[in-house]
């Protein structure tokens, strides 16, 4: 463990310290493309931060390659070469996306080259474990489909959820910590060895994304970029591929009696892991609903929109800040509730826990159509936006003008409010209506 935790800290840092000098880079190389109109940034924002990332990646891989534990990952594995090629060919892929805007075809054809390199290097899905039938071999070419699928499916999921800051570095970070404790636990806890490389990849996936969240969060001072959203994506997957489709459950029959009850203990995490539904099931999600959603309207798959779940949670009324929390927070449930429903599927209580936590997470996602108002002696206590309002002026007033930067608010405490009727429009109703009274006196004289 003090070996992987060594790794974990060495990518972070590596990661952390370049990702200001690549900021910098960025600006320089003009990687500041203009604010979009699915955009939720108001400053135009440096990408590229892919890039440090990517070193992060190698500092890691070189670091474990010179422990005396992890150094048996190298060499009785071709796994962590097989990602490095990988990874390096997409990132350059993305890269160039970050600075030129290169055709979505183009990426997705350079994301299935990435995974078959991986493929042709060893680092496939070999067999699958199927509920009440047992493991399923599976010949090259489906292995080869299967695993080009997962990659590409990976990729894509957290390319789409990377909208914003801080969004997709930490749900994979939080991915990546439930995929470690459950390869950590098949590796030490069943003595698999085949386990080692997927605990290796979450451990350096999990330094990736520490190391560059301090820079990424809310306001984010650059981004990742396409380099960087591929990178962590293609990683995760690699993971799922490595202990999914590598570690024969043949092996754990020693501990569940037989091949069969192997796979029933462990499908809770083996099925979402292949997929995965589970690791990152929110990012996929919002990647089949967007192709749903953008199929439906006549558009391409790949046109961007204002429609994902981010998106969303920003229209209905959370702040930036919240509407982030409130996706780690069932990407975490989600995740974790996986991993404790795979050690012990028999307690009740796991599934209690999960139950409760999805009825909090749904009143913090409405949380914005409940908006309490504190009583009037804790008014001075609270936020403006908890007071009640005074007069029957903020009655007539329309909702719409309190929205925003609260200049509406502003303005009414500016002017002065006459008969429900504010400001230089009221003084003019009021000398008007004057006026009017005078010469109906003067005509009835």
């Amino acid at each position: 463990m003090r070996e992987y935790l060594l790794t974990l800290c060495i990518t972070a840092a590596v990661t952390y310290l370049l990702t200001g000098p690549v900021r910098k880079f960025a600006i320089v190389a003009g990687a500041m493309p203009e604010i979009r109109a699915r955009d939720v940034h108001r400053e135009p924002t440096p990408r590229l931060g892919g890039i440090a990332m990517f070193f992060g990646l190698c500092a890691g891989l070189l670091a474990a390659d010179h422990l005396k534990n992890l150094n048996e990952v190298f060499a009785k594995s071709n796994e962590p070469r097989a990602l490095l090629s990988g990874a390096a060919l997409i990132w350059l892929i993305g890269v160039l996306d970050d600075k030129f805007e290169i055709d979505a075809l183009i990426k997705l054809g350079g994301q299935m080259i990435a995974a078959g390199v991986m493929v042709m290097q060893g680092l496939t899905i070999l067999w699958l474990p199927v509920p009440g039938v047992g493991t399923v071999s599976l010949t090259p070419w489906q292995g080869t489909l299967l695993t080009v699928a997962l990659v590409v499916i990976t990729i894509n999921a957290v390319n789409f959820v990377d909208g914003l800051d801080g969004l997709a570095a930490g749900m994979v970070c939080i991915a990546s910590a439930a995929f470690f404790m459950y390869a950590y636990r098949i590796w030490y806890g069943y003595g698999l060895e085949a386990a080692a490389p997927a605990t290796l990849f979450a451990a350096v996936l999990m330094g990736m994304c520490l190391g560059f969240l301090p820079h990424n969060m809310h306001p984010a001072r650059i981004f990742m970029g396409d380099s960087g959203s591929m990178l962590i994506g293609l990683v995760l997957a690699a993971g799922a591929i490595s202990i999914t489709g590598q570690v024969d459950p043949d092996a754990m029959n020693l501990f569940s009696g037989s091949e069969r009850a192997t796979v029933h203990a462990t499908v809770p995490v083996y099925i979402p892991l292949l997929l995965p539904l589970t690791i990152i099931a929110v990012p996929v999600a919002d990647f089949f609903l967007a192709i749903v959603r953008r199929t439906w309207r006549g558009q391409s798959p790949f046109a961007a929109d204002r429609g994902h779940l981010h998106h969303r949670l920003l229209e209905i009324g959370h702040s930036h800040s919240r509407a982030v929390l409130i996706m780690y927070f069932w990407s975490a449930l989600i995740a974790f509730g996986a991993l404790g429903y795979s050690v012990n599927s028999a307690s009740m209580w796991i599934v209690l826990g999960i139950v409760v936590l999805s009825a909090v997470g749904l009143v913090l996602l409405l949380l914005p159509r409940f908006t309490p108002r504190a009583p009037q002696w804790a008014e001075s206590f609270v936020p403006p936006r908890y007071r009640r309002r005074r007069g029957t002026a903020a009655k007539q007033l329309p909702a719409a003008a309190y929205a925003g930067s609260g200049q509406a608010r502003q303005e009414e405490h500016r002017t002065p409010v006459v008969a429900g009727v504010s400001g230089v429009n009221g003084a003019t109703a009021i000398g008007t209506r004057a006026r009017m009274d005078r010469s109906r006196a003067e005509s009835s004289r």
